[in-house]
């Protein structure tokens, strides 16, 4: 490890322009896309600010550790899906999922209601065909200009990467499961 000397002048300059809502595109192949979703959302709602979290992936009856934290404080939760598509016993029956879901997530999206709307796992419905980019492409675009929308999942369809003001790429580097150690409540759920 190289020891540095901590910088003891601002290392930028101070943005000028106005704050506006963000497009966030957590993405990739590492461990924390939806973590770090979630983390920005208990900082909006710890500043009092009104946040929705839709999973398009998980069942609706899902109890996994951000549901049962984020019902303690009260923050939307919502499973959208019926699990992962080797988990489905119907793959047209899982699109139509994604379908409903996002007509919500959408109509939340638009309505300004929200500070921060999170569409997490929202990539994978976008990659298998069940949504239609274009239409989530023109919500994001015609979004109220105080919403944020915080979008997860592998592989990022490169239009929304473009659209979007912020993109992390989670690269994997280690990951236990890798190793035959299987997930842990409380760190994978």
């Amino acid at each position: 490890m190289e020891i540095v000397v901590p910088p003891t002048e601002t290392p930028y300059e101070k943005p000028t322009g106005e704050r506006r809502g963000l497009i966030i595109v957590n993405t990739g192949n590492g461990k924390g896309k939806s973590t770090a979703a979630f983390g920005l959302a208990m900082r909006a709602h710890g500043r009092g600010k009104a946040v929705k979290i839709y999973q398009f992936m998980k069942v609706p009856s899902a109890r996994f550790g951000e549901h049962r934290a984020f019902e303690t404080l009260g923050v939307p939760i919502e499973g959208l899906g019926d699990g992962f598509s080797w988990k489905s016993k119907d793959l047209e029956h899982s699109a139509q999922l994604a379908r409903d879901g996002w007509a919500r997530a959408r109509a939340d999206i638009l309505s300004g209601e929200f500070f921060m709307v999170t569409l997490d796992e929202v990539t994978y419905p976008l990659i298998y065909g069940w949504l239609d980019l274009a239409d989530v492409l023109a919500t994001l675009q015609a979004r109220p200009s105080s919403v944020h929308v915080v979008l997860t999942g592998r592989d990022c369809p490169p239009e929304i990467v473009g659209l979007a003001d912020t993109v992390t790429e989670m690269r994997a580097v280690k990951h236990a499961f890798d190793a035959g150690i299987p997930a842990q409540r409380g760190i994978e759920d």
